[in-house]
């Protein structure tokens, strides 16, 4: 049964104790990470984007009667360690486009580097997955219509696939005019990937013209990157942007465009998450419920 409230009432009485501690969580390390002296973004980072994290858990199980956290905690774990792996591959290409820069962090030896920034990582699909599901929890997503078919036939699949390798190259030969494609070539390429394999796609819904998982992740994704970029205007270290072509406009470090990047960034998530499960045997789980007719979809026990 759907749980979820008709309006954007939230109802705190069912508030969960994780979505609390979220709370916490954030209460005590946004004050730190902007106002304290010298070096604590390095520490303060991941509990406050697990603050994040938790607390949208907390507002998905309200609405929906269900969430990431609740459904499993230990497939909620596992979003944080595939988390790691899905950013490095980004920080690996973005050594070819240098679109961000990290600065404060020279002072640091380049093991304890490693590890901060691999902490840090974790955060990233949690908190995207969970601001999703929020957002698929509101009627106006269910409520859109259909649209354009994009279906998982040989063709397609192949166009797609043959696009994401053609981005890639030109990324890695032209990065000055090509950077944009990182937002773009890992999901035309693992997205065939998934369907080939028998894992979820987003395909599953777009053969349907059912765009509205993708809608969730473009608001949910906008959503947290607010948050990021936000929480890192006053942080130390932090991240910097050199953009080419659209270095202007910003909204904290980021460029107003630069914003863009962030709605394909997260469908190279989805893909990345499926296909990285269906190589452990998990294809079709519905564990991630980012369409909002499918709160109650595989049923899935509630772990530990």
């Amino acid at each position: 049964m759907d749980k979820r409230p008709s309006s954007f009432a939230i109802d705190i009485r069912r508030f969960p104790f994780h979505g609390w501690i979220g709370l916490v969580l954030i209460a005590i390390f946004w004050p730190l990470n902007w106002f304290l002296p010298g070096l604590r973004t390095n520490w303060a980072f991941f509990p406050l984007w697990l603050g994040y994290s938790l607390t949208m858990d907390g507002l998905v199980f309200v609405r929906r009667g269900s969430s990431l956290f609740q459904r499993s905690w230990k497939r909620y774990l596992e979003l944080f360690f595939i988390s790691m792996l899905g950013w490095w591959l980004f920080e690996v290409l973005n050594e070819r486009v240098q679109n961000w820069s990290y600065i404060g962090i020279s002072i640091f030896a380049q093991p304890i580097y490693l590890l901060e920034a691999t902490i840090s990582f974790s955060t990233v699909i949690p908190a995207v997955f969970g601001a999703s599901e929020f957002i698929a929890s509101f009627n106006f997503i269910r409520w859109m219509k259909k649209g354009p078919i994009i279906s998982q036939d040989r063709k397609t699949t192949l166009f797609f696939f043959s696009a994401g390798v053609a981005m890639l190259g030109l990324m890695l030969i032209w990065p000055r005019y090509f950077f944009a494609f990182m937002w773009l070539s890992v999901f035309f390429m693992l997205e065939p990937f998934n369907v080939w394999l028998g894992n979820r796609s987003l395909t599953d819904f777009t053969k349907n013209g059912d765009w509205r998982p993708i809608i969730s992740l473009f608001l949910g994704v906008l959503m947290t990157g607010f948050f990021w970029e936000m929480w890192n205007f006053y942080s130390y270290p932090k991240w910097i942007y050199t953009v080419p072509f659209v270095n202007f406009g910003h909204i904290f470090e980021m460029p107003l465009l630069g914003y863009l990047g962030y709605l394909p960034f997260s469908l190279e998530l989805y893909s990345l998450y499926h296909f990285i499960m269906g190589l452990f045997g998990s294809k079709h789980s519905g564990y991630l419920q980012v369409s909002p007719d499918n709160s109650s979809p595989d049923r899935i026990t509630a772990e530990g």
